[in-house]
Parts: structure tokens; C-alpha cells; sequence
């Protein structure tokens, strides 16, 4: 069976070989060596062919359940699950773990949700932002009978700032600090979960709470934000905070916007905080770039609570190199196969063009080439017999007193190297024309005296 199997191969690579000889008139040699390289770039082409083929699962990682990276991931997964595509999501702490995993070549994850401003001393070569999806607002909850203007005037007090690898954490703790409050001083620094922040203010047993979204359920802030005697701290410096750190932004909640008929709140709350991007890899297939950008823009764009319809996703304010696949979309959407085809339609399509067209691009011409180069080459050594030739000639009548033995000699050396060549069929009328001269010369060198 096995020997049945070569002998096919063979008898085929043989008739390949054959008819690229016969058609282009080429040597046994030239024509394996055309085959060889026609057989190369097609398997190369085949080869490039499946593995460039988007992957159809994408490892998320986003955030604890009930934060808002959860839930948006949940979203996303819903939407890519339309195009076949399915999102696998990790539970995370939060942005810093979410960077972690990113960063981390041998943890298997894809994209994820990083909040600007923790990815200071990290390695980012790797890493690229299809944009900012979201403002990550800071909400600090204290009780308190007079409100409380500055954050230095929590000096002293029980304050939970987040779990440690949590951006929450990252951010109270470069706030507090700008302030005059550091760890280890007389301000009490508690590494606490949301709902055991929200059990311990409520009970009294801390007196504020610092808390972000990214690690944060969106109930525990708003229960909380209807809750007596907690408040939520109105950031009255906020426009001078955005200005010395550079990464925040300012967020206003406006007046009533939580509760009409209650007036809830009762004046507009300036918050700060940074975006939230989307990061990938850069091994990220184009392909489901485009996806997760039109997940993005059909989960961000509308208007909530911190943000105007519209405003998201966007290009403004990111801390990693834009992926030019994000570029090209916010500029000019999906490519054009994408836009109007379905998702796998799209990209087997896609692939035939970028795959095969340059195939055909290469093999075509290097077909073409193998063949000029060959009769050149047969080309160059008729040419050297000539010139061989047309010497002796000019020496046979050049000198009165010709040595007709050492010319006959010569010219039987230059017939013998003509008749060892091995020439093509194509190539036999200009061989037999050259066998005619050598024969013309030898008449002319045996009719001298």
C-alpha cells in the first residue's frame, strides 16, 4: 500500500516535470528545479492560508461579577456570539490583575480592561489599546454631619481604600498622598472589599469608603447613594486635580440625575477618575479587533450616568500604543468585507485575496524567471563556443606560416566541448547551426596550404 502510494507521488512529480520541460523548453534539472518551487510557495501559501484564520474564541479577562467590567464583558460576549465568535471571560480583582495577565506571555488571555494611570513601570511593548470605552469614577462615601470639602480633612479617620491590586487602590492612595496622608501615619489605612466596605460604613466601624467600578458591584454604589447619612464627597478641586495628574478627568453627576422626583443629588457632584481602555495583544488577529471595537461602540456609545452619547469609544487619553487596527476603524469603520458579508464569509474571502493573489504574484513571475535565466545560460555558452570559434578563425588568417595541426587540434577541442552539452530541444536549431560553422571552419582550415 505504502510503496502503491509513492509510486503515484512519483509518477506524478514525474509528469509535472515533464510537461514544465516540454512547455518551456527546459532540462531535466531546470524543469525538478521549477517544480520545487512552484510545490514551495503553494504549500507555503496553503500553510499561511489556514493559520491566518481569526481565531474563533477570545480569553477576556474584566473584572469581579456585578462590577461594571463584568457586566460590559458580559455584553461583549453576547454580541461577538452573533459572528460565531465566542468570548471567554476570567473573573479579575480588577485593572491591575487585568494588566498583570496581559503583560504575562504565559497566561493565556487576549484583551481585557485596564483603567489609565496603573501601568506606570509596566512592560507595554506587547500591548495595544483599541481606545477608551468608559470614564472610571472615584466615589468616596463618608458619613459625616457637615460635608467635607478637601480630602486632607480626612486626615485621622478609618478609611477603606480598596483592595490591594485594585486600581481603587492605586488612586486613593496617590490622592492621599498629594494630601499629606500617608500609610503608616495617624489616618488609618484598610485594604477591604466593596461589600465589606459597605457593611463596615454602614455599621460605623470606618468612617469612608473609597470605591471604583472596575472592582466595585454598581448596586453597592448606589444603595449606598441613597443611604442616610452617607455622603458622597464633591470633588470642589476637581479642575485642579485633572490638571496636576494627567491621566484624570473630571466627571459631573448632574443635579437629580440619580432620583427626579427626589432631587437626588441635591446639587451637581464633581467627581475625577480615569478611562478605561481596551487592551490587547498584539497578536490580536485584525479580524477581532473589528469585533470587540464594534461591541465597544454598540455597548459605550450610548449615554449614561458619567458619560454623553457618543463620547465613547474614543481615541483621547490613552496610556498604550493605539493598535492601527483601532485607527483604521474609528476612521473609516470595517473594512469592506466585513462591512457587508458575514463574519466568515468576510474572512474566508479576505484570506483568499491576501493569500492567494500574492501567490499567484510570485509563482507567476519566478515560472517565467526560471526559464529566461536557463536560456541565458544555454544562450552564454553557444556564445563561447562562437567567440572560441571566430578566434581560431582569425588566427588561421592571420599568419602566413599557419601551424594547420595545432588549429585542427583547437577546433577538435571546441566540437568535443559542443558536442558534450546538453541542450534542450528548443535550443537544437542554433546547436546544429553551430556544428555546421565548427564543420565550415574545418573545409576552410583543410583547403589552406
Amino acid at each position: 500500500m505504502i510503496k502503491t502510494a509513492k509510486n503515484i507521488h512519483g509518477k506524478f512529480f514525474t509528469r509535472c516535470q515533464q510537461a514544465i520541460a516540454e512547455t518551456f523548453g527546459l532540462s531535466p534539472l531546470t524543469a525538478f528545479i521549477a517544480v520545487i518551487f512552484s510545490a514551495l510557495v503553494i504549500v507555503g501559501a496553503v500553510f499561511w492560508f489556514f493559520h491566518s484564520a481569526p481565531p474563533t474564541t477570545i480569553i477576556f479577562t474584566s473584572g469581579d461579577d456585578g462590577t461594571s467590567f463584568s457586566k460590559n464583558a458580559e455584553k461583549y460576549a453576547k454580541i461577538l456570539a452573533r459572528n460565531g465568535v465566542k468570548l471567554k471571560i476570567l473573573k479579575s480583582e480588577g485593572s491591575l490583575e487585568n494588566l498583570e495577565r496581559l503583560e504575562d506571555p504565559k497566561f493565556k488571555v487576549d484583551a481585557g480592561f485596564v483603567q489609565t494611570g496603573v501601568a506606570r513601570d509596566s512592560n507595554k511593548e506587547k500591548l495595544l489599546s483599541l481606545g477608551s470605552v468608559a470614564y472610571e469614577p472615584l466615589y468616596i462615601f463618608y458619613r459625616s454631619e457637615k460635608p467635607i470639602d478637601l480630602l486632607s480633612q480626612f486626615a485621622g479617620k478609618r478609611l477603606s481604600i480598596g483592595e490591594d491590586e485594585t486600581g481603587t487602590h492605586v488612586l486613593a492612595l496617590e490622592l492621599l498622598e498629594r494630601n499629606g496622608i500617608k500609610s503608616g501615619g495617624s489616618t488609618t489605612l484598610l485594604e477591604m472589599d466593596d461589600e465589606a466596605a459597605e457593611a463596615a460604613l454602614l455599621a460605623g466601624t470606618i468612617d469612608a469608603a473609597f470605591m471604583m467600578s472596575d472592582s466595585a458591584a454598581s448596586t453597592t454604589i448606589r444603595a449606598l447613594l441613597g443611604k442616610p447619612g452617607i455622603r458622597l464627597y464633591d470633588f470642589t478641586q476637581a479642575d485642579g486635580y485633572i490638571r496636576r495628574i494627567g491621566y484624570l478627568h473630571k466627571i459631573v453627576i448632574p443635579r437629580g440625575a440619580l432620583d427626579f422626583g427626589q432631587n437626588v443629588p441635591e446639587h451637581d457632584v464633581n467627581l475625577v477618575g480615569p478611562t478605561v481602555e481596551l487592551v490587547v495583544r498584539d497578536s490580536l488577529h485584525p479580524a477581532l479587533s473589528d469585533l470587540l471595537l464594534e461591541a465597544a461602540e454598540e455597548v459605550h456609545s450610548s449615554a449614561g450616568l458619567t458619560r454623553s452619547r457618543g463620547e465613547f469609544p474614543n481615541l483621547n487619553g490613552q496610556e498604550f500604543r493605539i493598535s492601527p487596527d483601532a485607527t483604521r476603524y474609528y476612521k473609516s469603520g470595517k473594512s469592506f468585507l466585513y462591512r457587508y458579508l458575514p463574519f466568515w464569509l468576510a474572512s474566508l474571502l479576505n484570506r483568499v485575496i491576501v493569500v492567494f493573489v500574492p501567490m499567484i504574484l510570485v509563482l507567476v513571475p519566478g515560472i517565467r524567471t526560471i526559464p529566461a535565466i536557463f536560456r541565458w545560460q544555454i544562450s552564454l555558452r553557444i556564445l563561447r563556443c562562437y567567440r572560441t570559434l571566430m578566434a581560431l578563425e582569425k588566427d588561421m588568417a592571420g599568419s602566413e606560416s599557419v601551424d594547420k595541426k595545432e588549429l585542427l587540434q583547437r577546433l577538435e577541442i571546441i566540437e568535443n566541448s559542443v558536442n558534450k552539452m546538453k541542450i534542450p530541444t528548443s535550443f537544437a536549431e542554433q546547436f546544429y547551426v553551430l556544428r555546421v560553422h565548427i564543420e565550415f571552419v574545418r573545409n576552410k582550415l583543410e583547403a589552406t596550404g
